[in-house]
């Protein structure tokens, strides 16, 4: 790594309001002059550009009016649209109104790209409290600014403008992400003329894509003989995998008293004994299964609390680094060797299996590990630890990615509201299928080859999405 020397006026240090010393953040502001692009262009502050707009709070609780809800977390980076956007009556958290916004920001997840422009702007909408929105002062900016915002060398930017004590809370200041300077194109018109093409072109690409939840589930509902759209009928609920469903509504049953002892710890929740739970139940009874801690090599066990060290060189996985397909090892969390060597049961190994075990919605989400990197997992995590001998790793992730899987532990999970956990003796006694070695690995291998599949069209997506990155660095090139 380059180290970048400067010197800078102590006078100068007086402008920020927090008054910054550090590296990234006085490089930024007082060498750079809050510019993102070396240009002769003339660049403008983005108050030129966009206008915030007041902000007005819905508080947790039932709507009055149904409400189109932006979850960031089911949102992707750097594409800037809205997707997976539903109509809810009630609220879980306190939420800021995004109606008439043309442009969405997230002030915690800059340097990540969550930044959107808003197709539901004529329609009720709400997101999250870290979302801002903006409105753009003239309409015919709106595609240069949305990628221009999105180009990885502004997302750099933001990085140097975040502060926050710890990583996971480092947010950009949005009085400070408007003086953020940047060219003003010469014909804005030309730029949205060749970026049109290759969004259509993105947009098919999209459409092909489809959930590797719902590629997962049709495999093992062909081979168990179950109805694939089964998930729908169970429904959403508070746990990972059944995020994938439908909205769940509210249903009236029976059940006798005999039912009720089919829970090891008595339970009366209405989730263990609700008729598609049951339906599940009667599946699972008649395949031949094994329970999970009969396949495990060493005890299930949580991670721990890290002493995060910026100077560190060991990332911390915690639960938003599980994203239910794969691992994103984190680039802003790290611990120091002696931490990793001190706590060993953090320490997360290859083939080692990790379950989101706190936390609604997140809570399920399970990843394995295929990386040799030293890493290690947050008390957040469940670490499973899987006798390759006795099971294939990736067919337990896979089934309980499927809704045979996951319904259990929705069924399971203790705790209300959004304080719910999964413990590791409920973990250990989920059961699992009991297949032979080859026969495991023949549902594995179809499953990998269709998401390999998927893979295929994401990188030809990434590739059309840096042809548009090119056209802005091109457009701003250019001399005035």
């Amino acid at each position: 790594m380059a180290f970048e020397f400067f010197e800078v006026d102590s006078s100068a240090l007086a402008t920020s309001k927090h008054c910054r010393l550090d590296q990234k953040y006085t490089s930024f502001t007082q060498v750079k002059d809050w510019k993102v692009f070396e240009t002769d262009l003339k660049q403008l502050k983005l108050s030129n550009f966009l206008e915030e707009l007041p902000i007005k709070k819905y508080t947790k609780g039932e709507l009055e009016d149904g409400f189109y809800l932006v979850n960031i977390s089911d949102q992707q980076q750097r594409y800037g649209e809205l997707e997976n956007v539903e109509i809810v009556d009630e609220i879980g958290s306190d939420k800021n109104c995004l109606s008439g916004a043309d442009i969405i920001i997230s002030k915690l997840g800059m340097p990540k790209g969550y930044i959107f422009l808003n197709t539901f702007k004529d329609k009720d909408v709400l997101g999250s409290t870290e979302f801002i929105p903006y409105k753009i002062r003239d309409q015919k900016f709106a595609i240069y600014l949305k990628y221009i915002l999105l180009h990885p060398k502004s997302l750099k930017a933001y990085e140097a403008l975040e502060s926050g004590k710890t990583p996971s809370h480092k947010r950009v200041n949005p009085y400070e992400f408007l003086k953020i300077q940047i060219p003003l194109p010469t014909n804005p018109n030309q730029i949205v003329a060749q970026i049109e093409p290759i969004e259509c072109k993105i947009k098919d690409l999209r459409s092909q894509i489809k959930k590797p939840q719902e590629v997962i589930n049709k495999v093992f509902a062909r081979e168990f003989g179950f109805d694939e759209n089964l998930y729908n009928e169970f429904g959403k609920g508070m746990t990972a995998g059944t995020q994938i469903a439908d909205n769940r509504t509210l249903r009236v049953f029976e059940t006798d008293f005999a039912g009720l002892a089919r829970s090891e710890i008595f339970r009366f929740s209405t989730r263990y004994h609700n008729p598609p739970t049951k339906k599940l139940m009667e599946i699972l009874d008649g395949i031949e299964t094994v329970k999970v801690v009969n396949v495990l090599s060493e005890t299930i066990h949580r991670g721990a609390s890290p002493k995060y060290d910026e100077n560190g060189s060991i990332p911390v996985v915690k639960t938003g680094h599980l994203k239910n397909g794969y691992i994103e090892i984190s680039q802003d969390e790290f611990v120091d060797g002696l931490f990793h060597k001190s706590s060993t049961r953090s320490q997360v190994k290859s083939g080692d299996i990790l379950i989101a075990s706190t936390g609604k919605v997140s809570l399920g989400k399970i990843d394995l590990v295929e990386t040799d990197e030293d890493l290690v997992a947050d008390g957040h995590l469940s670490i499973l630890r899987i006798d390759e001998k006795k099971y294939n790793r990736l067919f337990l992730v896979y089934f309980f990615r499927c809704v045979l899987g996951y319904f259990q532990i929705e069924r399971d999970f203790t705790g209300a509201t959004n304080q719910i956990e999964l413990y590791a003796n409920e973990i250990g006694n989920f059961l699992i299928p009991n297949l032979s070695p080859s026969h495991q690995q023949k549902i594995v291998d179809e499953i990998k080859l269709e998401l390999d599949a998927q893979e295929l069209i994401k990188k030809q997506i990434e590739s059309e999405r840096q042809k548009i990155d090119a056209i802005i660095e091109q457009a701003i090139s250019l001399r005035g």
